[in-house]
């Protein structure tokens, strides 16, 4: 990470004996109040007359400082600075086979509640005190619903437990400093980039955003665990919109990410970078829409790393593979081939960097206060085992450290930095050869070359097709008989998991990486994925919705300004 941790201890099942130097403020407060909570909780009888002693509580609090800039149309409309701390509750009854979370009431598990931010003891233990009230009075409440429904309900497929036993972590980290930015500086320099597309007329809406965050996690439980870990991280978004002729919007995103502010990009790179997207935008509009497509395609390397990210990485997180709803595309296939065997799989949240690149998927300990590492998923082809919680499986009792969650969702198995690597691989123009020399082979005018993906959506549910679909920004055909490549619009990549991943045929020798932010079930988390360009015999495309509305009706004012700024340069 960027802020360096010095650990205490590791394992300490008994932290008052063992702890060698005093806990940060509010990590004390939280370690007292929850230690009371456990020996006093359950001491007097429920409303059916017994007594419930919740078995596991957990406290987690997110304590950030953050800074926004945003600007559109050269002009800022936001510069704000924030505190808070948020606090999330996990209070679990009954025992780690059957508790209060079991099937259904599993997102019921965190009551949140936002925390004073001083370091005012008796505010802080008040608060907590509220906090886990509430959320032992929820856990009973859906105990009692979950021993009712156990009795009425069918065998379940998987009867694993509903919370793994794992060893407590201890380590005190030095708490993240607030983000240090120049905001004038930054002010100034987040505008004169959004300025830039003045310079592009067609470019109906644009926003470009810094956000710059240092956040301290603190993290104890009843367990032993207790944890203050820094994290900080900066980024700088590119959004802007066109709209075609014919009524299809269009969009392209970048993103620049790095640990802190200093570390992004110089403003000339920025500049170039967004004037190229301008470009890349008024080149879109004015090109062609797809026509559904089946046949040979080349995904560039940032592409590929989306596009495992969607398709695959989603159907390899644990909690997928257990529940009446999940459609468990590879629970079955333990020690099988899932993808070609020059292809393996790991995800690894220790590493910080691929290259010069730093990865937003990192982290130090996860959100059930598991200490991360780098598992495995997939070697030569072959499906090894699963990103685990600790929400157990059958075959999969432990957590492996990819507990994750936003603030108020209970954590699931998660995606730090999805890694592809490959033994078959060829320098990228020669990929290039091999995709025209396949299109020739099926008999195609043209094979298709997906050169930026935005983000998709993956469907694991049983009650419905295990499909994805993939939303590609910039697509080129590329022709078998030497005509310039041409770029194309409106393409969505569709298809299920298990046939498109076993038709990729070569990578390139180069990977790249993508920095973004995933959303499922427990919250939007920030991920890296790496991969390199790939080459698939098969790919199936379709048309994105045409969309209805006109082009604007009053000329961009930026039309306008030029053409005065032409008139009084002709005048002079």
């Amino acid at each position: 990470m960027a802020v360096a941790c010095t650990a205490i201890l590791l394992v300490a099942p008994n932290l008052r004996a063992q702890q060698s130097a005093p806990l940060p403020p509010l990590l004390d407060v939280m370690t007292s109040e929850l230690n009371r909570a456990m020996g006093s909780l359950g001491k007097q009888p429920d409303k059916t007359g017994k007594q419930i002693a919740p078995y596991f509580i957990s406290y987690s609090v997110a304590d950030a400082s953050s800074m926004t800039i945003r600007a559109q149309y050269g002009a800022l409309v936001d510069s704000s600075d924030e505190h808070s701390r948020v606090l999330d509750v996990q209070v679990r009854v009954g025992d780690p086979t059957l508790d209060n979370t079991h099937g259904t009431h599993r997102g019921s598990a965190v009551n949140t509640l936002q925390l004073p931010l001083a370091d005012d003891r008796h505010a802080l233990a008040s608060s907590l005190w509220l906090a886990t009230n509430a959320g032992y009075g929820t856990a009973l409440d859906n105990y009692l619903r979950v021993k009712t429904e156990a009795e009425v309900r069918a065998k379940e497929e998987d009867n694993s437990g509903d919370f793994s036993k794992e060893s407590p972590q201890v380590h005190i980290g030095n708490p993240a400093s607030t983000p240090v930015v120049d905001k004038t500086v930054w002010e100034d320099r987040v505008r004169a980039l959004s300025k830039i597309f003045r310079e592009f007329p067609d470019v109906n809406a644009n926003i470009v955003a810094l956000a710059a965050q240092s956040e301290t996690e603190y993290y104890t439980s009843s367990e032993g665990s207790r944890l203050a870990t820094p994290h900080q991280q900066a980024r700088l978004i590119v959004f802007a919109v066109t709209r075609a002729n014919d009524g299809m919007d269009l969009f392209r995103a970048q993103t620049f990410e790095a640990p802190t502010v200093d570390a992004l990009p110089a403003q000339p790179e920025l500049e170039v970078a967004i004037r190229d997207l301008g470009k890349s935008l008024e080149a879109l509009r004015k090109a062609p829409v797809t026509e559904p497509f089946n046949g040979p395609a080349m995904l560039s390397g940032r592409a590929a790393a989306v596009f495992f990210h969607e398709v695959l990485g989603h159907r390899l997180e644990g909690q997928r593979q257990r529940g009446d709803e999940e459609g468990q595309t590879f629970t079955k296939s333990v020690n099988q081939p899932v993808l070609p065997s020059f292809l393996s799989v790991s995800d690894d949240p220790t590493r910080t960097k691929f290259g010069s690149t730093w990865l937003s998927g990192s982290y130090d300990y996860d959100d059930e206060g598991q200490k991360s590492r780098r598992v495995d998923l997939i070697q030569d082809g072959v499906l090894k085992t699963f990103l685990m919680s600790r929400f157990p499986i059958t075959g999969f009792g432990n957590s492996n450290g990819h507990g994750r969650a936003q603030v108020g969702r209970v954590p699931n198995g998660r995606q730090g930095n999805l890694i592809v690597t490959s033994t078959h691989s060829v320098p990228e123009p020669e990929l290039r050869k091999m995709l025209i020399e396949e299109a020739k082979k099926q008999g195609k005018p043209y094979g298709l070359y997906f050169e930026d993906i935005s983000s998709g959506f993956a469907v694991t549910t049983r009650n419905s097709p295990q499909a994805f679909s993939v939303i590609p920004l910039v697509v080129y055909r590329v022709y078998v008989d030497g005509r310039p490549d041409e770029l194309v619009r409106g393409v969505s990549i569709v298809g299920t998991p298990l046939a498109a991943m076993k038709r990729i045929v070569a990578t390139s020798d180069k990977s790249e990486v993508f920095n973004g932010e995933c959303g499922a079930e427990s919250g939007s988390i920030p991920v890296s994925a790496v991969a390199p360009a790939m080459l698939l015999t098969e790919l199936e495309t379709q048309k994105q919705p045409q969309g209805t509305d006109r082009v604007p009706i009053l000329p961009n004012p930026s039309v306008i300004a030029a053409s005065h700024t032409q008139l009084a340069g002709k005048g002079n």
